[in-house]
């Protein structure tokens, strides 16, 4: 299973649309997950036009992104794999331990909110944020994420979008 991670898109706040650099990886999706900070439904119409979207809500989606199914936490198997994903998980410092204690059943948790990749191994719990591939902030590029699910395998990786 093939999975394209996006988080903090802010269209059209911050961004006009989805990067063009973007779409080959989301034409191979199985699923596209969503962790947050969409603030258009359209842009989640649009990835629906891609493959089945997972989406959490994040604290700058309004009404209209709630509306269209998304849930503060989403709790979710992709094949043997549990992932949990939320918009913010708190502070840098204790993340690993607290993600670990709010999700005891989790091997994978995304999340997003502060547009910093990260894709951190901490024991059996893997940490994946895809950053934003819209709004860098202060990274080099912006980024987003695949994950590739085989049974109870998996295998993250961070795109970086350059030029």
């Amino acid at each position: 299973m093939r999975v394209v991670v996006v988080s903090d898109t802010h269209i059209p706040d911050f961004a006009r649309g989805l990067p063009a650099a973007l779409l080959p990886a989301l034409r191979r999706a199985d699923l596209v997950l969503h962790a947050g900070d969409v603030t258009s439904a359209a842009v989640l119409e649009e990835l629906a036009g891609f493959a089945q979207v997972q989406v959490a809500l994040g604290n700058g989606d309004g009404p209209e992104v709630a509306a269209w199914g998304t849930a503060p936490v989403v709790d979710l198997r992709l094949e043997d794999v549990a992932v949990a994903m939320i918009h913010d998980s708190g502070p840098g410092r204790g993340r690993e331990g607290r993600l670990r204690r709010r999700f005891p059943d989790a091997d994978l948790v995304v999340f997003g909110h502060s547009h910093i990749p990260i894709d951190h191994q901490a024991g059996p719990l893997r940490l994946l944020n895809p950053g934003s591939p819209t709004w860098k902030r202060r990274q080099p590029w912006p980024t987003y994420a695949t994950v590739e699910v085989s049974g109870s395998k998996l295998r993250t990786r961070i795109v970086e979008l350059r030029g």
